[in-house]
């Protein structure tokens, strides 16, 4: 009983917080990668069915939901950043089919991926650039001195 009493729940929490993380760190780190349950739970040293559960309970969504999300994120870079074939991007950022990315894509973004690319495309032809005195850039990104009760200068 004094485990409870002398933070021995916080520190449960935490040690499972921090298995978490180590599962989601490397879903980051390998999102083009075939990773299934299985993998990722042996990265965080727990049961399959805990680590879904808890990695729910922790981040707000099932692992597999959050990896399509961290896929989908890569490729709306991709699809911004550069020319390559849509079904190559796909492939890329580790989805196995063109329709199941696209289809995920939908899910989350909210449009397919030639049309994310071509609004994107439209947005930035569109976009008139704007000349900003070099005066206030330099001003703008001066380190200032965030102690309370300083004064600027001194």
């Amino acid at each position: 009983m004094t485990a409870w009493c002398d933070g021995g729940v916080s520190r449960a929490v935490e040690d499972t917080h921090r298995r978490m993380l180590r599962a989601r760190d490397a879903m980051d780190r390998a999102y083009a990668q075939p990773l299934d349950v299985p993998a990722l739970a042996r990265i965080a040293h727990v049961s399959e069915s805990h680590f879904t559960r808890t990695f729910r309970a922790t981040f707000g969504e099932t692992p597999h939901r959050y990896l399509q999300r961290r896929r989908v994120e890569r490729a709306m870079f991709l699809l911004r950043e550069t020319h390559r074939p849509v079904t190559e991007i796909c492939f890329e950022v580790g989805f196995s089919s063109p329709g199941t990315f696209s289809r995920t894509f939908r899910d989350i973004v909210g449009r397919s991926p030639r049309a994310y690319r071509k609004e994107t495309a439209a947005a930035r032809s569109a976009a008139v650039p704007v000349h900003v005195p070099t005066c206030f850039t330099m001003a703008w990104t001066r380190p200032s001195d965030s102690r309370p009760g300083a004064v600027p200068g001194s």
